[in-house]
């Protein structure tokens, strides 16, 4: 019932405000919104309502992609077309906070997006447009992303300024701290944080630089959820957990509110260094979720008990009837080598038992990439990313494509002798933005992408994408 997040958010406000004071430590929100933007004079983004401090921002985004006719021997249902294709996607979004007491915050995100993923969002691992999970056709889609309380409880520590900027309204917080998050967000907003590979709006735009590819994260099908987190900072340690709604179905649009028995559950432990008087940190961060989920043991045994009846077919839908769970575990490392270059690295690996439930089609993966701003050639504000990634398959959704069957977003099953060629996906992607006027960017990118769908008969595939972005 659509009353359902409201009472939910109601009461995650109460539990809030009761909480005791926990001991913690500093850092800046990791929110999956990478600002570049300065203050437009005589545009004030905060300030007071009625009394209470607020602060409003936006940002609009568009991405336009091309690749031309590729190679492939065959393909399938969840094939990428090998045909030359365009595809695009907009976005916008408004972050509104309003503070309702001295340490508690509440901010709602209403969002539109229009667009066209190529080939129906099917044929990749690592797709190529970060902002396509929440693109289902031309016409634009009005819902809300965000909408959560955000309560600091303070400690002893030396004091941090958390200036102004989306969904934060400019505070004095403890660098000793913990921090409770309630309502709908994403999961993303809290965990694996990242200077150089975070947002697509502005940073790298494959899913795999958003996060780690083979991390199935709570959430639905535009990538949000409802649930409760909480940080605790403290010296040079954060440390994350928190309990997501899980969807009703896999990938599907609509939650399953019955958050004690279908959820995501995460943790994540975060230490902070410097080398050099330049920042750097490593994570490592857990996952386990639990939903009505198909094995792809017992989906390949339905395959083989009628192959020529149920290859080419999403058997999986014919063997989900028992819960299931799913783990992953992965570690995350970046560091600032100057003032304008940092790099990156994330690892990442899930049991690969069952089938994806709200990310994508990947088991393990491996990414490393760098990021630098364009100081030595006098553009400062402009920025510059290279990239690389290795998407992998278990060997039971391997053998499960092999016999013949499909999932969500790949399966380029053919006929009996045209089933997936296995070999891991490999992704190189290069972006470089520019500032156009004033928080306004224009960006190119490119990515190359090898065995599309882990399938060596298919491919490479060359995606050249444009991106316009404005924000304030």
């Amino acid at each position: 019932m659509t009353h359902k997040p409201y009472l939910l958010l109601l009461s995650l406000v109460a539990a809030i405000c009761s909480t005791t004071a926990l001991a913690q430590k500093a850092g800046s929100g990791s929110d999956q919104i990478a600002s570049f933007a300065a203050a437009i004079h005589d545009f004030p983004t905060e300030g007071e309502l009625f009394g209470l401090p607020v602060n409003a921002h936006g940002q609009t985004t568009y991405i336009n992609q091309r690749y031309n006719n590729f190679t492939s021997s065959y393909s399938g249902m969840r094939s990428l077309s090998n045909d030359k294709a365009m595809s695009y996607t907009w976005s916008g979004t408004l972050f509104l906070g309003t503070r309702v007491a001295p340490n508690t915050d509440i901010y709602f995100n209403p969002e539109v997006i229009s667009g066209v993923p190529f080939s129906g969002l099917n044929g990749l691992g690592g797709f190529s447009n970060g902002e396509a999970t929440k693109a289902n056709g031309a016409q634009a889609k009005f819902y809300s992303a965000r909408a959560f309380v955000r309560q600091t409880i303070n400690q002893e520590g030396d004091k941090v300024v958390l200036e102004n900027e989306a969904n934060q309204i400019t505070q004095t917080v403890s660098s000793n701290r913990v921090v409770l998050t309630g309502g709908q967000f994403s999961t993303l907003d809290i965990f694996d944080d990242s200077r150089y590979a975070k947002d697509p709006r502005v940073q790298f735009m494959n899913w795999g630089n958003m996060t780690y590819l083979a991390y199935d994260y709570a959430a639905d099908a535009r990538g949000y959820s409802w649930g409760l987190a909480g940080e605790w900072y403290l010296d040079h340690w954060v440390m994350r957990a928190s309990r997501m709604l899980a969807p009703k179905s896999p990938n599907g649009r609509d939650l399953n509110w019955q958050i004690f028995n279908t959820y995501g559950d995460q943790v994540e432990v975060e230490r902070q260094h410097y080398i050099s008087d330049l920042p750097g940190k490593v994570s490592v961060l857990a996952y386990r979720n639990k939903m009505m989920l198909a094995r792809f043991s017992d989906a390949t045994i339905y395959i083989d008990q009628d192959p020529t009846a149920r290859q080419g077919t999403q058997a999986i839908n014919n063997v989900r009837n028992n819960m299931q769970y799913k783990t992953g575990i992965g570690i995350h490392g970046e560091q600032a080598l100057t003032k304008d270059l940092g790099l990156y690295a994330r690892a990442f690996t899930s049991d690969g038992h069952t089938e994806t439930m709200s990310f994508t089609e990947a088991d393990n993966s491996i990414s490393v990439g760098m990021g630098m701003n364009g100081t030595s050639w006098k553009r400062p504000h402009d920025s510059v990313g290279i990239s690389m990634m290795q998407n992998g398959l278990s060997s039971y959704r391997r053998t499960y494509l092999q016999a013949g069957g499909i999932s969500y977003f790949i399966g380029d099953y053919a006929n009996p002798s045209q089933t997936i060629s296995y070999s891991p996906e490999r992704i190189g992607e290069v972006y470089y933005n520019a500032i156009v006027i004033k928080n306004v960017l224009a960006g190119l990118n490119y990515q190359h992408i090898i065995n599309p769908a882990y399938n060596s008969a298919r491919g490479p595939v060359n995606i050249l994408s444009f991106r316009i972005h404005a924000e304030f």
